[in-house]
């Protein structure tokens, strides 16, 4: 029996599957001075070669194969191969934040103003923004995940450590301890497009302030923080908090896909990805019989 995601409850409100078609921001680039990605021979990591192709080309590919996608903009340099897969190319603007409010703007904007000051933008109600490191992914997962988001202005997916474990026995991965169980963050996540503007500037203020615990517990909350370091916040109470720090609504999804969560660090996180699609591909052939 295939597990189903779950979500963090919100109140009486059902949260039904969605069919929508979304729009969707990659993001390729990455620091320049990467010693990982040098280490490889490449300018950024999502270009490193993995089982014969660079490893964002895995993600493009898996976009492509997913019926809810719908128009890919890609920040970054685009991996040889995947000039097809993609429908807008967009400047690396050096900062996670950066990339993602240039990669939605180029989607919003009409296609032949593109590049025009001052442009009312149109476009996507949501967007899903998903970075170009997590080459395990496939498009029946991304399609599971994004037929079940719920209604919100932000939806994060996390990943139980059990899932985790279970999938990639061994794994290393930085851990939260909640209330409800033991979770990593997911690699990509969805928005209103139209609310980037409203809550970036606070997430820029909740980032810088991570490594000085005084300014983050200003900013969250002191008894919030405190029930997050000590593994006593729940779910609900998280969602809620970050909806009110942002001003949108926010929730989360617990998805059963260790892939989601398992983006590619380290020379270890490259050999289990090739063991990983190495087996796929196998599965695949087996399934379809020999050429």
């Amino acid at each position: 029996m295939t597990a189903q995601p779950e979500f963090a409850p919100s109140g009486p409100e059902q949260l039904p599957p969605t069919a929508r078609r979304w729009d969707v921001v990659v993001l390729g680039g990455g620091d320049p001075g990467d010693p990982f990605a040098a280490a490889h021979g490449v300018a950024v990591k999502p270009l490193i070669p993995l089982a014969g192709q660079p490893m964002a080309l895995y993600v493009l590919q898996a976009l492509r194969a997913c019926p809810e996608v719908g128009k890919v903009a890609y920040v970054g340099p685009v991996p040889a191969g995947g000039e097809h897969l993609i429908d807008l190319r967009v400047t690396d603007h050096g900062t996670l934040l950066g990339n993602l409010e240039v990669g939605v703007a180029a989607l919003r904007l009409p296609e032949d103003q593109r590049t025009a000051a001052g442009t009312e933008r149109v476009g996507p109600e949501r967007v899903m923004v998903i970075t170009a490191d997590i080459p395990m992914l496939s498009a029946a997962m991304l399609s599971e995940l994004l037929r079940s988001a719920p209604d919100a202005g932000l939806v994060y997916p996390v990943v139980r450590r059990e899932a985790c474990e279970r999938a990639y026995p061994g794994v290393k991965r930085t851990y939260a301890r909640l209330k409800d169980g033991t979770f990593t963050g997911g690699n990509l996540f969805l928005i209103d497009a139209a609310l980037v503007g409203q809550f970036l500037p606070r997430l820029r203020e909740v980032l810088a302030a991570r490594k000085q615990p005084l300014k983050l517990a200003a900013l969250i909350g002191p008894l919030v923080l405190l029930r997050m370091l000590t593994g006593q916040l729940s779910i609900v109470q998280l969602q809620e908090r970050v909806g009110e720090i942002l001003g949108v609504k926010a929730r989360a999804l617990v998805t059963p896909h260790a892939a989601v969560g398992t983006d590619i660090d380290k020379d270890a996180d490259l050999e289990l990805a090739a063991r990983v699609l190495e087996a796929a591909g196998a599965s695949r052939t087996g399934q379809n019989g020999p050429a």
